[in-house]
């Protein structure tokens, strides 16, 4: 953000760029493509990518196996915004950069976020290659999007962020699940700066808080979707077990591998299930 040149401002100027092709799409659904399930987009009917270098003032992905870019089109039925790839405090964003793209949908007309995750597994049932159906947060990157003045021409500056994960989304999304025979549960998520990984003693520590999963994402995207209003749905994909849980120490080498072959294994499941849920959503 320049001295010139406000939150709002630059707001209205990448939703100037998008709104031919979102008047065209009409889009309903911003669906977050987190690591391990940007496949999910090939599934996209009549797709059409905005890389997001080309949006102003939106930056870009840094992230290895992050696309960077938006998909318009057609999903389960339903018309969407997905997003290959995100933006992570890790990068050196500040919590509004993440939040960017959320709002950018808000304004573009759409009224509900899912959002998805590869993340580490803490609680029991939670093996890599099994989803967790998000039921809370913790926030524990120590930071907000919403704090300071700017945000403030977007909504109100104190909401509640009771059910900030929609009840009638996760009732649907567990009976996708079901249905299709994909191990699910729901639990509570908790969000970290990073980029290191946790050590044992903090896993051990955020168990006790009732914490289920841990990553590095997701909660600036929702606390930016509840304060405008939209209704949430979020999904972890267990890529690994958390710190001291599994057979070895975490770090980049192992965790991309394990993120590949969970991938090999899971990746279909994670398509049906984030497929089939937006199918039987009821916006």
């Amino acid at each position: 953000m320049t001295a010139t040149t406000s939150l709002i401002e630059q707001l209205r100027e990448a939703e100037a760029y998008l709104r031919p092709v979102a008047s065209d799409v009409q889009p309903q659904i911003l669906l977050v493509l987190g690591s391990g399930l940007n496949h999910v987009a090939d599934r996209i009917e009549d797709p059409i990518t905005v890389p997001f270098a080309d949006v102003p003032f939106l930056r870009e992905s840094t992230v290895e196996e992050h696309v960077g870019q938006f998909v318009f089109g057609a999903l389960g039925g339903k018309r969407i915004i997905a997003m290959q790839g995100r933006l992570h405090g890790y990068e050196g964003y500040t919590a509004q950069e993440v939040a960017f793209p959320v709002w950018l949908a808000h304004l573009l007309g759409v009224g509900a976020l899912f959002t998805t995750n590869a993340a580490g597994g803490i609680a029991d049932g939670l093996e890599p290659g099994s989803f967790c159906i998000i039921s809370d947060h913790i926030n524990f990157m120590g930071r907000n999007p919403v704090e300071g003045r700017e945000a403030l021409a977007l909504g109100p500056r104190f909401f509640s962020m009771e059910d900030a994960y929609d009840v009638a989304f996760r009732e649907t999304a567990l009976q996708v699940a079901s249905e299709l025979d994909i191990h699910a549960q729901e639990g509570v998520y908790l969000g970290l700066l990073g980029p290191s990984f946790e050590t044992p003693a903090e896993i051990q520590a955020f168990a006790s808080w009732g914490a289920s999963t841990v990553a590095m994402s997701l909660c600036e995207e929702v606390i930016a979707a509840r304060q405008v209003g939209m209704r949430v749905l979020g999904i972890n994909m267990i890529s690994n077990y958390a710190a001291g849980l599994g057979p070895e120490a975490l770090n980049e080498m192992n965790f991309d591998q394990e993120l590949a072959t969970v991938f090999a294994i899971a990746g279909e499941d994670a398509a049906r299930l984030v497929e089939g849920t937006v199918r039987a959503m009821v916006l």
